[in-house]
């Protein structure tokens, strides 16, 4: 049998073919397409044995049947054929080939899903001998491990590893990493906060390799949900469409684009509505209105419009509000609840805590988001839990047609609420539950949660910063001043003997 640890190894060997030569933000995309041809290629040669028996080897029955699988690949697309032509001079190109005819095959899901890497890159891999050299050695780390479900432990095994590596390439590529991957255990809470139910439509908006969306899609286990989301990254998009892919995920539609200034998110020439919507947009994004600005009209001199107006967007999302150009947050904000169904709808997005506060045109928005009783949650999270940077984030939770008026405000940064890591800090199951079962109770907690009614949150004028909330300040013990002074007249009394000793081994020493 062939296990999760099994397939680890061979993907780190296989990290170790390219360390030194290209950057791991780069050589992911080969090592991580590498592993889905390898599993195309064993599935279908399992299924290809199984009709051959089942049909008595009658090919024309067999390559009917093969047609109405999951997938197809021909023969020139299939590992077997890569490896058996890894000392090709022309092996860049081969792997180049398959991975179109695989594109071409299966168009239905995988349009399009290599078009960002090229195996026979000269900037990436050098001069052809080099090239050639990475590549034989990355085919032959691939070829000794078999993929073949028959002798997988489970169905999960492939996905979760593809995932195992897609989080230890963002840890090693620090702040471009946070930009693909947020940490399996805070996609777990924001997956758990939004409670995905059977026939819901799930949506995240900046999907990045979709780990988000995935752990919502296992909240329900008949599978019975339609996943949706949009990414901007073309090599991230990529990896997104395979990651679903090897999940079982068929039927994802992942759109490829910025979801600010073009939402793919379109069904009747109006914005569609998800029950869930879930996401990690990324933390104040600057020049988030570029797109919108772009394509602005002239005026009358030719001059281009040079700040973001409501009137720019086609979905009028911003009709609150817009958002400063240097921070992007409530920009995500405010598409998201446009796009949220408005009898059962719930949300839940990571932010940075500026979110909470900030003033000016942030300030307006967040006040009428509280005033039209769409906030249900805000939960602070401990610092340095995400990848390439420390900053303590939060996430705000919003439903529509709420049927109160207050907002539950849970602080889970403090000491106790998460374990420390050396790099990177991690919450645990039971700091996911604590959380989640606090929302669900929604009762306050001393010192770490507070039920705040409308009007406390108004007298605040709207400020939604935590410990306005949550007072989490411990009285320091009292001091004993006739025990210090006592303490202090010791220790002069003890330092008065050694300055006597002292004086008298100087005395013996005639000094």
């Amino acid at each position: 049998m062939t296990t999760k640890s099994d397939i680890e190894r061979v993907l780190w060997s296989a990290c170790d073919s390219f360390r030194g030569k290209i950057d791991s933000s780069r050589y992911k995309d080969y090592i991580l397409s590498m592993l889905f041809v390898k599993y195309l290629s064993d599935v279908s040669k399992e299924k290809h044995e199984e009709y051959i028996k089942q049909y008595d080897g009658d090919e024309r029955r067999v390559a009917r049947a093969m047609s109405r699988e999951r997938f197809t690949l021909d023969e020139d697309s299939t590992f077997d054929y890569l490896y058996e032509n890894r000392n090709d001079s022309e092996i860049g190109q081969k792997i180049n080939v398959a991975l179109s005819h695989i594109e071409e095959h299966n168009s239905g899901k995988l349009r399009n899903v290599f078009r960002a890497i090229d195996f026979n890159s000269q900037v990436d891999f050098g001069d052809v001998k080099e090239k050639n050299a990475t590549l034989r050695n990355l085919l032959e780390d691939f070829s000794g491990i078999d993929l073949r479900p028959g002798q997988l432990g489970s169905a999960d095994i492939i996905g979760d590893a593809y995932e195992y590596m897609i989080a230890n390439f963002a840890s090693d590529a620090g702040k471009k990493g946070g930009e693909f991957f947020t940490p399996s255990q805070v996609s777990e809470l924001v997956a758990s906060l939004v409670k995905p139910r059977e026939n819901d439509r799930i949506y995240d908006p900046t999907c990045g390799s979709g780990g988000l969306l995935l752990k919502a899609y296992k909240k329900v286990p008949s599978g019975k949900v339609a996943i949706y989301g949009q990414e901007l990254n073309a090599q991230t998009w990529a990896l997104c469409t395979m990651n679903m892919f090897l999940h079982g995920v068929d039927d994802a539609r992942i759109w490829q684009g910025d979801t600010l200034a073009n939402p793919q998110n379109i069904e009747d020439d109006k914005l569609m509505k998800f029950q869930c919507v879930v996401a990690n947009p990324p933390f104040s994004l600057d020049k988030w209105d570029s797109g919108f600005l772009s394509n602005a009209p002239v005026d009358a001199k030719g001059k281009k419009q040079e700040k973001m107006t409501a009137s720019l967007d086609t979905w009028k999302r911003f009709d609150w509000g817009v958002p400063p150009s240097s921070k992007g947050d409530y920009a995500f904000v405010l598409h998201m609840l446009a796009s949220l169904d408005a009898e059962n709808g719930r949300m839940a997005i990571v932010l940075p805590h500026g979110v909470l506060f900030r003033g000016a045109s942030e300030g307006k928005i967040r006040k009428q988001i509280v005033e039209l009783n769409l906030l249900d949650a805000v939960i602070g999270l401990p610092a340095n839990l995400f990848y390439g940077t420390g900053i303590p984030a939060c996430i705000l939770v919003f439903k529509k047609n709420r049927a109160r008026r207050d907002v539950i405000f849970i602080d889970a940064s403090g000491d106790g609420n998460y374990e420390k890591g050396k790099n990177q800090n991690i919450l645990r199951n039971e700091d996911i539950a604590k959380i989640v079962s606090t929302y669900d109770a929604r009762q306050s907690v001393d010192k770490y949660a507070y039920v705040a009614s409308f009007d406390e949150i108004k007298e605040n004028d709207f400020n939604l910063n935590i410990p306005r909330y949550v007072d989490t300040f411990e009285e320091e013990e009292l001091v004993d001043i006739d025990e210090v002074k006592q303490n202090i007249a010791s220790i002069e009394a003890e330092l008065a003997e050694v300055q006597a000793q002292m004086k008298k081994y100087l005395n013996e020493l005639g000094l």
